[in-house]
């Protein structure tokens, strides 16, 4: 299956047949390393008791895949229809408080945080 994706449309195409046009977006939220292991336990404990149930409500979102280096450094890649999930997502989190327990100063935000509309997909090994 390939998917080759403009800005605004995707399309996908399966054994060379058009099959559907949709829209994609990603977002790369990238955490600089190194850090400690206290504030990786913090930010699991943030993502699974907080941020996932906040952004869950969102309609939108396809995926998202957390990548970690030994050193703590992350990138959060997550997949939506839309730019506009992508924010809609990003306001739910920042519309939550800390939970008992939390400690801000373990929680410094991300580094930078980047969208982009993807431009192509493709399965690898995918049989047709």
């Amino acid at each position: 299956m390939l998917a080759r994706i403009r800005p605004d449309r995707a399309v996908m195409r399966l054994g060379g047949h058009h099959v559907k046009e949709a829209t994609m977006y990603a977002q790369l939220i990238y955490f600089d390393g190194p850090r400690s292991s206290e504030q990786l336990a913090a930010e699991d404990f943030a993502a699974a008791e907080r941020i996932r149930p906040a952004i869950a409500a969102v309609p939108g979102g396809i995926r998202t895949y957390v990548l970690r280096q030994p050193d703590g450094a992350e990138v959060i890649l997550t997949l939506a229809e839309t730019e506009q999930a992508l924010h809609a997502g990003r306001d739910a989190i920042m519309g939550t408080t800390l939970l008992p327990g939390e400690n801000p100063d373990l929680l410094p935000g991300p580094d930078r945080v980047e969208i982009y509309p993807v431009h192509e997909v493709f399965e690898h090994g995918a049989t047709s």
